[in-house]
C-alpha cells in the first residue's frame, strides 16, 4: 500500500513538471509571437492605410522626392520599393529624411553603406517635414510597392505638364479654328448652292406651274430682303462674335508679356559701344550671374573703375559722379522681370548650364538702348527646357541619370528628363 502511494506522488510529480514545461512553451511562443507583432509593428504597422493619407503621400513625393527616387527603379538614389522593411525601423526613416547627415554623422552602419553605395552623395535634409506627412510618403511608397513596377512610369510626368509655348500656340488654334469654321460654312454654302439649282431646273422642266409656283421658283434679287434676311444676318453677328472673342484671348494671352519693352533708362548707356565694340565681358558689371540668383545691376564703383578718367566731362557720367556725391543709387528701369510667383536662377543657367547671355537676351552687344529680346513666359521656358541638351560631361552628379537614360531612350539627355518640367523647380 506504502509503495502504490510512492508511486502515484510520483506520478503525480512528473505530470505537474510536465503540465509546467508544457506552459512555459506556449508562454516562450506567445512571448516571441508578441515580439514578432511588435517588430512588424516598428516597420511597418504604424504606416496608414487611409486613401486621403496615401493621396497626400504622393503629392509630397511628387513635389520633394520624385526627383532622385523612384519607388521600383534606381535613379539618382535607390529604389525605395519595400523601404519601410529594408531600414532598421520607422523611427530611423524619419530621422534620415528630416536630417541624413546627422544620421551619416553618427556612425549608423545602415546610413554609412549608403552614402558609400550611391558614391557618398547625400540626401537633401527635409527637417520641415512632420512625422506624420513622412508616414504618408510610405503610405504612398506601400500601395505602389504591392501595386508593382507597372505603375512607376518614367514617361508619366509629361501627361500632366500643359502643353503650352507662349502666346503664339493659342493664337494659332484660334486661327485653325477660325479657318475650319469658314471653310465649313462654304461648303454648306456650295452644297445649298446646288441642291437649289438641280431643284430649279426640276422645277422648270414641269408644265403645270402656275405664275405664284413659278415666281418661287425664279424670284428676282431684291437686295433689301437680302440684306435683311435671317441667314446674312446670322452670317454677319457670326463672324463679328467670332473676329471679337479672337481679338480679346489674343489680348488676354498677351498680359503681361513685355517682349519688345525699352524704357528710357536715367543715364544713357549704351551696350552697343560697351559690349559690342569695346568687347566689355557681360560680367565685369554683372558681377553675380554665375554665383546667385539674380545677375546684380552694376554699382557706380564698377562705372568709376573706367570712368575716374575716361570721358569725365561727359554729361552722362556727370550724373553718375552726382549719384555718388549725393549718396544716392542709380534708379536705374528694370527691363526684364519675372513674376514673384516664378524662380529663376542666374547661376544655374549660367554657370551649370552654360547658356549663353545672348540666349535670352538677344544680340544685347548690338543694342544701343536695352529691351527685351525673349517672351519670358512659361511657355517659352517649357519649350527651352525641351529643346535643351544636359551637358554632363566631367560631371559625376549626372552618371545614374545618364545611364538610367540610356537604358530607356537614344536621344540626348534634354532638361526635361532630369525634373525641368516639375511644376515645383520654377513655382514655390
Amino acid at each position: 500500500m506504502t509503495q502504490k502511494r510512492s508511486l502515484a506522488r510520483v506520478l503525480l510529480a512528473f505530470t505537474l513538471l510536465g503540465f509546467l514545461l508544457i506552459n512555459n512553451q506556449s508562454f516562450g511562443q506567445e512571448q516571441a509571437a508578441e515580439a514578432e507583432t511588435e517588430a512588424a509593428a516598428s516597420s511597418s504597422g504604424p504606416i496608414p492605410t487611409e486613401p486621403a493619407r496615401i493621396t497626400e503621400g504622393e503629392s509630397l513625393f511628387n513635389g520633394n522626392c520624385k526627383t532622385c527616387h523612384k519607388v521600383h527603379q534606381k535613379l539618382v538614389g535607390p529604389a525605395l520599393a519595400n523601404v519601410y522593411d529594408r531600414a532598421p525601423s520607422i523611427d530611423w526613416i524619419v530621422s534620415f529624411i528630416q536630417n541624413s547627415s546627422k544620421v551619416i554623422a553618427s556612425g549608423d552602419t545602415y546610413a554609412v553603406n549608403l552614402y558609400e553605395e550611391y558614391n557618398k552623395t547625400q540626401m537633401t535634409a527635409f527637417p520641415t517635414f512632420s512625422r506624420d506627412q513622412i508616414l504618408s510618403i510610405m503610405a504612398y511608397i506601400k500601395a505602389e510597392t504591392e501595386a508593382g513596377p507597372g505603375g512607376d512610369d518614367p514617361k508619366g510626368d509629361e501627361t500632366n505638364v500643359t502643353q503650352t509655348a507662349g502666346d503664339s500656340v493659342p493664337a494659332a488654334y484660334l486661327n485653325a479654328i477660325m479657318v475650319g469654321l469658314i471653310i465649313v460654312l462654304v461648303l454648306i454654302l456650295v452644297v445649298l448652292v446646288l441642291i437649289t439649282t438641280i431643284l430649279r431646273k426640276y422645277l422648270n422642266q414641269r408644265e403645270d406651274l402656275d405664275e405664284d409656283d413659278e415666281a418661287i421658283v425664279n424670284p428676282t434679287l431684291d437686295f433689301d430682303k437680302l440684306v435683311k434676311s435671317k441667314p446674312v444676318i446670322f452670317l454677319v453677328a457670326f463672324l463679328f462674335t467670332a473676329i471679337a472673342f479672337k481679338v480679346v484671348v489674343n489680348q488676354l494671352y498677351a498680359v503681361g508679356v513685355q517682349k519688345g519693352y525699352a524704357p528710357k533708362q536715367p543715364i544713357a548707356f549704351s551696350h552697343k559701344l560697351h559690349a559690342g565694340e569695346y568687347q566689355i565681358d557681360c560680367q565685369y558689371c554683372h558681377t553675380g550671374v554665375r554665383k546667385s540668383k539674380s545677375a546684380n545691376i552694376p554699382s557706380p564703383n564698377i562705372c568709376m573703375n573706367c570712368h575716374s578718367a575716361v570721358k569725365t566731362e561727359s554729361p552722362e557720367i556727370q550724373k553718375i559722379y552726382a549719384a555718388i556725391e549725393n549718396d544716392r543709387p542709380i534708379e536705374w528701369i528694370r527691363v526684364h522681370n519675372l513674376p514673384d510667383l516664378a524662380y529663376f536662377n542666374h547661376s544655374q543657367h549660367v554657370k551649370v548650364g552654360e547658356i549663353e547671355c545672348q540666349t535670352c537676351h538677344g544680340a544685347i552687344e548690338e543694342m544701343e538702348v536695352v529691351q527685351q529680346h525673349s517672351l519670358l513666359t512659361m511657355g517659352w521656358c517649357i519649350d527651352c527646357h525641351r529643346k535643351t541638351d544636359v551637358n554632363a560631361k566631367g560631371n559625376d552628379y549626372y552618371t545614374n541619370l545618364v545611364e538610367l537614360h540610356e537604358q530607356e531612350s537614344k536621344g540626348a539627355m534634354k532638361v526635361e528628363d532630369i525634373g525641368g518640367l516639375e511644376c515645383s523647380k520654377c513655382h514655390y
